[in-house]
């Protein structure tokens, strides 16, 4: 197999593996602010990624893990992802996984917008026509003006242009930082920024279900974030934007396990819009593949 083409489909197998991760997480943590504060369950959440992430790495590397060459770039990109960490927990615990995940993704086409201006990446058409039906299917689900559209969605809002800022950067730096180093500062700078906020917030959780939930967010938050830091070493943002989409199929799947919770057929519609661009992006990007190993002409 082509090494081009097979470094993409691997960046697409990262990419779907780490939305599986965060709509479970997204999952675990609505569930956890039923019964402990939000800021308490953000601090456990990056501090067991650090901790894992110290015992996984250090090791091996020790102090080799610090060396970076952008230190401004690791500390900018920690602040972004506390601030997404932020605004999805407060997100979530008023909002259900399904419509949460459905508003959030609309970064993908902010994403586009960016890798377009900054990382030089070249655009096909086609794809920008599949990222705006992703966009009109996200309205669709939130619904502008409706009953479903009230001040809670401000607060995906807001994540949309965090996170676009957190994954346009992080593929630029998966180009030339290690993804452990990326990783291990990622995990300490959310560690430290939270525990200047815990002192002020702290509770201890209830029972043994509740540290069970604690410790997966934690795990599920290294695992998922090492898989994108893959994925976009692998492939370009806009190439793994469609598949990103995903993540509501994992979100709504969780929100009724857990909670027995269905989006209406409105929402339902507004997904459907969604994943069938994810469909078309798949397509595309195999038809690409398959022009890009042609053999030239003589």
């Amino acid at each position: 197999m082509n090494s081009v083409k097979a470094n993409t489909l691997h960046g697409i197998g990262f990419a779907v593996l780490a939305t599986a991760c965060f709509a479970t997480l997204d999952t675990t943590t609505r569930h956890v602010s039923t019964s402990l504060s939000v800021l308490v369950a953000l601090w456990f959440r990056y501090a067991i990624q650090a901790l894992i992430t110290t015992a996984v790495v250090w090791p091996g590397r020790g102090r080799k893990v610090l060396l970076t060459r952008h230190p401004r770039f690791q500390m900018a990109r920690g602040l972004l992802l506390f601030a997404c960490s932020l605004l999805a927990f407060f997100s979530l615990k008023y909002m259900p996984v399904g419509e949460f995940t459905s508003v959030a993704l609309l970064a993908p086409l902010v994403i586009t917008l960016l890798a377009a201006c900054m990382l030089r990446e070249k655009i096909r058409t086609l794809r920008w026509l599949l990222v705006l039906g992703g966009f009109i299917g996200t309205m669709v689900i939130i619904r502008p003006g409706s009953q479903h559209f009230d001040w809670t969605v401000l607060l995906p809002l807001l994540l949309v242009g965090t996170n676009s800022g957190f994954q346009i950067l992080t593929s630029k730096m998966a180009q030339t930082e290690d993804p452990m180093t990326m990783h291990f500062y990622t995990g300490w700078i959310g560690t430290i920024l939270s525990t200047l906020i815990l002192p002020f917030v702290w509770e201890m959780p209830r029972d043994g279900v509740v540290w069970l939930q604690l410790l997966l967010m934690g795990v599920l938050a290294s695992i998922g974030h090492f898989l994108l830091i893959l994925a976009y070493g692998r492939a370009p943002a806009a190439t793994l934007t469609p598949y990103m989409y995903t993540q509501i199929g994992f979100a709504v799947l969780g929100g009724w396990l857990v909670f027995d919770h269905l989006p209406d057929q409105w929402t339902f519609v507004g997904m459907g819009l969604v994943a069938l661009c994810g469909a078309l992006g798949a397509w595309l990007t195999v038809r690409e593949n398959r022009i890009a190993i042609q053999p030239p002409e003589s």
